[in-house]
């Protein structure tokens, strides 16, 4: 694995933490199709949330929230609409998409933000 295939994998082990230190159960990790990957699939409550997260080192051109793109939450749509199908539809509480954002500084504890319903 190289150095930006490790940042991401730790940023999705944060964002896993974050998740169900919110209560979230955290279903599945880097799910995949055809059509691409989902990070994260998790419950909260009688919701799905599909979890994009996207984690940089401090002082990176583009912050990590601004990596949802229109294009992308659209991708995002399609990627839920597809595990859905494969698990049974829609759960009462529907499906919400959701970003974690990981900024690594060069010193200190990684600083992590979650943002529900980007998309």
């Amino acid at each position: 694995m190289n150095a930006r295939g490790a940042l991401g994998r730790y940023g999705e082990d944060l964002a896993a933490r974050l998740l169900a230190s919110a209560g979230m159960t955290v279903l599945e990790r880097n799910w995949r199709c055809r059509a691409g990957e989902i990070d994260i699939v998790a419950r909260d409550g009688d919701a799905v949330v599909v979890c994009e997260v996207k984690a940089r080192r401090a002082g990176s051109f583009e912050h990590p929230m601004e990596a949802v793109t229109p294009a992308k939450a659209e991708r995002l749509r399609r990627l839920a609409e597809i595990w859905l199908d494969g698990h049974g539809g829609p759960p009462p509480g529907g499906v919400r998409i959701d970003l974690v954002g990981v900024i690594l500084p060069r010193r200190g504890a990684p600083v992590t933000e979650h943002v529900r319903g980007v998309a």
